[in-house]
């Protein structure tokens, strides 16, 4: 009778943990730290702004030559499929890491070039070289370095990163492998 009740007691268990919804699995452990950068309208965007939101970052260049342009069309796949998945309260923020020549201006004309709506998906720049790559390395563990000398192409990370409503990055994904994007939302749905 015992071995009844424990085995019943058992199957509860594993039924409840199955009730609660689908786990994430991380990959990633940091927190954003505090910053207000300026959008592509030349308006500011905060972590702050962000806070109660799912995010989903990036690093890119207008002038990039190479992977840039598969992860800014990623970007503009999953900003899609999370709307046709009717996934709310989403963002998406693509850090500039040559901030000195892209300017809002810059961006603007870069997310149009990419279809992307602006109203759920910001290009930032406004910092100075340093700042970015010191976010980048130190919090979302992405290598960012200056272009070598007689070059214009900034080497850096090709990941995205999921970053929950508190501001913790908490998984990253290939940016540049776009069947990484139906998992992206697929992360988003079970933890919403």
């Amino acid at each position: 009778m015992k071995k009844y009740i424990h085995i019943l007691t058992l199957s509860f268990v594993f039924v409840l943990a199955a009730c609660g919804g689908e786990k994430v699995e991380t990959n990633m452990e940091s927190t954003v730290p505090d910053f207000e950068y300026t959008t592509q309208d030349g308006d500011t965007l905060s972590n702050e702004d962000l806070q109660g939101k799912y995010w989903v970052a990036d690093f890119i260049f207008t002038n990039c030559t190479t992977v840039c342009l598969p992860m800014t069309s990623n970007m503009a796949i999953l900003q899609e499929k999370l709307d046709k998945a009717n996934v709310d309260n989403t963002h998406l923020v693509s850090f500039s890491v040559e901030p000195d020549r892209d300017t809002p201006e810059v961006l603007t004309e870069y997310a149009d070039e990419y279809g992307a709506d602006l109203t759920n998906w910001s290009f930032l720049t406004g910092y100075d070289f340093e700042t970015i790559k010191e976010l980048s390395i130190k919090s979302f563990k992405n290598i960012v370095e200056a272009a070598p000398e007689g070059d214009d192409q900034v080497t850096h990370g090709t990941h995205f990163f999921l970053v929950n409503p508190e501001g913790e990055i908490i998984k990253n994904y290939s940016g540049v492998e776009t069947e990484q994007m139906d998992q992206i939302v697929a992360d988003i749905e079970n933890l919403q």
